[in-house]
């Protein structure tokens, strides 16, 4: 249980690091309304440009912490719950404009992972 819990976390971290490093500017089938950036997506969803690298900025630190868990076990939960909260934002953001499902999917995986993050960690301590 606990390498699936480390194969979430880095599934969940590198997904999230890829999509705000370095498809940040690139058009993707995921993104909400027909958005072609990261920016343009936001303001789709009525946010301003700050609200887009506070949400990065969070996500990021989240993404961090759950490969910082590899080494340090006591980021693992307050990561995975922040991610989680994020991803069910992301959600909520992609049903209030009416998108299509398939571009739920990531954001609705890395909710799944993070909970799924949640669980194992609290299963491990309870085996302990």
């Amino acid at each position: 249980m606990k390498i699936l819990k480390y194969l979430l976390s880095a599934t969940v971290s590198l997904v999230v690091l890829n999509v705000w490093f370095f498809r940040f500017n690139q058009s993707t089938i995921y993104r909400g309304g027909n958005a072609s950036n990261m920016i343009e997506e936001f303001a789709v969803y009525g946010f301003s440009e700050t609200i887009v690298y506070v949400v990065g900025g969070l996500k990021v630190l989240a993404a961090f912490g759950l490969l910082i868990g590899f080494i340090k076990e006591k980021t693992i939960v307050p990561s995975a719950s922040l991610m989680a909260i994020l991803m069910s934002g992301a959600i909520f953001m992609h049903y209030r404009v009416a998108d299509e499902a398939i571009k739920y999917l990531p954001a609705g995986l890395m909710f799944i992972f993070s909970l799924g993050i949640l669980f194992l960690s609290k299963k491990n301590k309870k085996l302990v």
